[in-house]
C-alpha cells in the first residue's frame, strides 16, 4: 500500500466495484482536500453513488484502497468502519431516511446520542442546527407530519449536528423544488465553509455542482476529467481523478 498525501482528508486509489456483474467503478482514483466542497457529477448509472459509498466506508471496494486522514478504511473491521461513520462522517441521501418513531429533535440529535453524548449536550446541539435549518418550530413533531423539503432539512441538520469531518451528500436535492433546493444548498455549503467541513457531493444538476470548489465528472464508472471552478482560485491544482484504462 502507498500512503496518501498528507493534505488529503480522503484519498482513494484504483477503486473497482461491480453490482451483480454490472460494473459500478472501473479504476477510480481521487483525492479530496480538507474543507473542500467537491462535486461528483454525471448521469444516472455513472457510478457516483457507488463511489460515495466506498469513500464513506458504507461499501468495501472489491479492489483498491480508501484512506481517511492517512488511516486505511478498506482494511477496517466492520465494527471499526461503523464507528468511523458514526463519529467522523455525516450522510445526506436523496431520501431523508429518518426514524419515524422519533421526533424531529430526536432525529437530529441521534448521531450524538449514539456516541454516548449526554442528552443535555445533544439537545443543545440539535437546537442550534434546527434553528439554522429553519425547522425549530417542528422539534416535537414526527417526520410523517412534515413536507418532503422539511424532512430533508432534518436530514441535513442530523448530518451536521455531530460535527463531522466529512459530509457525504448523495443527490440531496433530487426530490426538492427549485426554491427549497436553493435554500438547503446555501445552508449546507455555508455551514461547511464556516465549520471547516469537507463535503463530497454527488449530483447530476449543474446548478448544484456550481456551488463546489471542484467538479469531477464521471461516466460508466470512470472519471472523465477534473474541473476546477474558475471563481475558486484556491481550488487550483488540487488532486485530480485519474483513469485506469
Amino acid at each position: 500500500m502507498v500512503a496518501p498525501p498528507d493534505n488529503d482528508v480522503i484519498w482513494a486509489r484504483s477503486l473497482h466495484h461491480s453490482h451483480n456483474g454490472s460494473p459500478g467503478l472501473g479504476g477510480v482514483s481521487i483525492g479530496v482536500r480538507d474543507a473542500e466542497i467537491l462535486a461528483v457529477t454525471g448521469p444516472r448509472g455513472s457510478g457516483k453513488t457507488t463511489l460515495l459509498h466506498c469513500l464513506s466506508g458504507r461499501l468495501v471496494p472489491q479492489e483498491g484502497e480508501v484512506w481517511f486522514n492517512s488511516v486505511p478504511v478498506h482494511t477496517m473491521a466492520p465494527r471499526v468502519r461503523e464507528r468511523l461513520r458514526r463519529e467522523r462522517f455525516g450522510w445526506i441521501g436523496s431520501d431523508p431516511e429518518l426514524v419515524p418513531e422519533l421526533t424531529v429533535r430526536e432525529n437530529v440529535a441521534l448521531p450524538l446520542l449514539l456516541r454516548g453524548v449526554s442528552h443535555r449536550a445533544a439537545r443543545k446541539a440539535s437546537a442550534e442546527w434546527m434553528e439554522r435549518l429553519d425547522i425549530a418550530a417542528y422539534a416535537k413533531k414526527r417526520p410523517y407530519a412534515l413536507l418532503q423539503a422539511q424532512r430533508q432539512r432534518i436530514s441535513v441538520a442530523r448530518a451536521l449536528c455531530g460535527s463531522p469531518t466529512v459530509v457525504f451528500a448523495d443527490e440531496p436535492t433530487a426530490t426538492l423544488h427549485r426554491t427549497d433546493r436553493a435554500q438547503l444548498l446555501r445552508t449546507l455549503t455555508a455551514a461547511a465553509r464556516s465549520h471547516g467541513i469537507t463535503v463530497v457531493l454527488a449530483t447530476l444538476d449543474p446548478e448544484v455542482a456550481a456551488l463546489a470548489d471542484r467538479r469531477i465528472p464521471m461516466l460508466d464508472g470512470r472519471c472523465v476529467a477534473t474541473v476546477t471552478v474558475p471563481t475558486k482560485p484556491e481550488a487550483e491544482g488540487r488532486a485530480a481523478c485519474s483513469l485506469s484504462v
